[in-house]
């Protein structure tokens, strides 16, 4: 399967309404696997916090998956996919998968996670594959496998908007402790995902990947195979929101901003959800209910700095109220 012509992404964006939605795991979840794992998949706190989604307007989740899932336990995974996707479905939420990510912690294992370390921004978080298979083709097999047979699972089903193939590849974001960084060579397996997910048929969702850091060469690969467009954009509109808006949509493809909100930054609801209603560029902030992530704290926060006055990311508490009552206001100003 070829990457779409802009007619048929543009012939999709018409069926499809303006998505407004986060990045989305529950709250007693640090990271991906403690989401999906059989132990730890909490169908309760999800129904309850996808229902705080709803009752904003959002339609539109981007959620995180983990290939040591599928390697356990196919069938199981698979189940609580569907469970996801039926509590999601009935608050009339699409979602976006996303399959692969290279940021924060590189050793990770099936079982129990970590508990979060006080004050700090995604404590927890995992990378997928991780470094050690992104770097060595021998070991792809295995992801390739496992690429292929969830696409083929759910290429028709209509509860899934898009899939993500491949979250900020080659950023590597490393121990969050230290913030020691090992850069990662994933532009080979990245365009070995391209070919996976092409090579499924029948597949009825649009793939892609999101454009990230600015960088020229990998924007045009990303550009060049992803069906639609979707980008991550932390920042203010006059510091790089509105020219990266206009660098997508000059695609002529359909844009969607599948990461923003770091509100210390100028990434606010105030001054960027306008704008990407007018721009007609979707807008799925990251996360959704502050917890066990910890990503009301900004990057690189420490102990000594206290509570931050604004939260970085996140919108609610754990209670469904908001972190920033007066964004209720904006976001219902936003048809």
């Amino acid at each position: 399967m070829k990457q779409w012509s802009i007619d048929q992404a543009q012939a999709w964006c018409k069926t499809q309404p303006w998505y407004f939605g986060a990045n989305f795991y529950p709250s007693t979840a640090i990271n991906q696997l403690e989401m999906w794992q059989a132990e730890t998949f909490d169908p309760v706190t999800i129904e309850r916090e996808l229902g705080y989604a709803q009752r904003i307007g959002m339609n539109c989740m981007r959620v995180y998956l983990h290939d040591l899932l599928w390697e356990h336990d196919r069938e199981g995974f698979i189940e609580r996919l569907e469970k996801y996707l039926e509590i999601a479905d009935g608050k009339g939420i699409k979602t976006m998968f996303c399959i692969f990510d290279d940021c924060w912690n590189t050793k990770f294992a099936l079982g129990p996670q970590p508990t979060p370390i006080p004050y700090t921004h995604n404590s927890g978080w995992v990378q997928s594959p991780g470094h050690k298979i992104v770097e060595d083709p021998a070991q792809w097999p295995r992801v390739e496998r496992y690429v292929k047979e969830l696409l083929e699972r759910f290429k028709a089903d209509s509860r899934i908007a898009a899939w993500d193939l491949y979250n900020e590849p080659t950023n590597s974001v490393g121990d969050p402790i230290t913030g020691k960084r090992r850069p990662i060579k994933s532009v080979p397996l990245l365009q070995a995902v391209f070919d996976w997910a092409r090579s499924v048929d029948g597949l009825t969702q649009p793939v892609t990947v999101g454009c990230w850091n600015g960088e020229e060469a990998l924007d045009q690969l990303i550009l060049e195979r992803s069906d639609i467009v979707t980008f991550h954009a932390y920042m203010a509109p006059e510091k790089g929101l509105l020219a990266r808006i206009a660098k997508c949509n000059a695609t002529g493809r359909p844009s969607i901003c599948t990461e923003w909100l770091a509100r210390g930054h100028g990434s606010t609801f105030a001054d960027c959800l306008p704008i990407f209603r007018q721009q007609c560029a979707g807008a799925i902030n990251w996360g959704l209910v502050s917890g066990k992530t910890q990503t009301i704290y900004p990057w690189g926060w420490i102990k000594e700095k206290g509570e931050p006055a604004l939260c970085h990311h996140d919108i609610f508490n754990k209670d469904g109220t908001l972190l920033h009552p007066e964004e209720g206001a904006i976001i219902r100003r936003i048809p």
